[in-house]
């Protein structure tokens, strides 16, 4: 099954101003990205610090919903452990009407220990089956007219959320995963597998993983597109067409890179003078 290749860019909503934000999602807009994405997180994550400016992701996504006319948008991850899967699941609908149907449902089981210890977010202990349990519940609240379900985790009875999704039956569900058991939900319930990261030898054995996965809960892998998302230092174009095609030879069509550094705006403008030569790979590799 082959799939096509798409590119995405990423301004994480991180030590980033709301004009650079603004100015990200117009390049990904006017420039002609397949998708436009953001993160998930309440303290600023990384080496030097969590004290950092930060916004909520989910604002943000309405917010390019509202400042684009094309691009798909998303999150590469939801963070489930924040938020009840009724919430997100309103919360995704809502993306998904403000923008016309174009939003990606991006998801994962959370990591970040300090944002747990720091807001007092339970769960992070039992994140795996947290996140089973949401993608079950989220589903139905996507597709049924009433939603049941008596969990380890969460019960509802006779839950109704209206309007569904304009995407039918649901949007496209990312989940970033690389654990065994994270990795086992992924080839059950995914549309595209967001890879944690890794060099090309890393990602390649990942993926031999993945696929060996799929076969055991009887996915054919060849069904879960494959993302990842990677940098760029805006020097060497043929760095970034060299490393995309490596993934992209790995069978990762849904490739993001992400907008970092001091001038966010300014990068991403840099991605998008390489698109053109970046498209071209996929005729090439045909």
């Amino acid at each position: 099954m082959a799939h096509p290749l798409r590119f995405g860019v990423k301004a994480s909503g991180q030590n980033i101003s709301i004009e650079q934000l603004r100015a990200v999602w117009r390049v990904a807009d006017e420039a002609g990205f397949d998708h436009l994405w953001d993160f998930d997180h309440l303290a600023s994550i990384g080496a030097t610090g969590q004290d950092r400016p930060i916004y909520e992701g989910w604002a943000l996504q309405a917010a390019m919903a509202e400042a684009t006319k094309r691009v798909r948008i998303g999150c590469l991850v939801t963070g489930n452990t924040y938020r009840n899967p009724a919430l997100l699941a309103k919360l995704a609908v809502t993306v998904d009407h403000l923008s016309g149907g174009r939003l990606e449902f991006g998801i994962g089981a959370a990591w970040a220990t300090i944002e747990h210890e720091m807001f007092g977010f339970p769960g992070l202990d039992h994140r795996v089956g947290l996140l089973s349990e949401s993608l079950q519940i989220i589903k139905s609240l996507f597709t049924e007219e009433r939603t049941n379900f008596d969990g380890r985790y969460y019960h509802f009875k006779d839950a109704i959320a209206n309007p569904k999704p304009i995407q039918k039956p649901y949007p496209p569900i990312w989940i970033g995963a690389q654990g065994d058991t994270t990795l086992r939900l992924t080839a059950r319930h995914a549309d595209v597998w967001n890879i944690s990261g890794g060099d090309p030898k890393t990602v390649g054995e990942l993926i031999k993983k993945f696929d060996d996965v799929c076969g055991a809960v009887g996915r054919n892998p060849a069904e879960v597109r494959r993302s990842l998302q990677y940098q760029w230092d805006g020097k060497d174009r043929g760095a970034l067409v060299d490393l995309a095609g490596k993934y992209y030879e790995l069978g990762v069509t849904e490739q993001v890179v992400y907008t970092g550094g001091e001038h966010p705006d300014r990068m991403a403008e840099q991605i998008a003078e390489v698109l053109p030569e970046l498209r071209r790979m996929e005729g090439v590799r045909a």
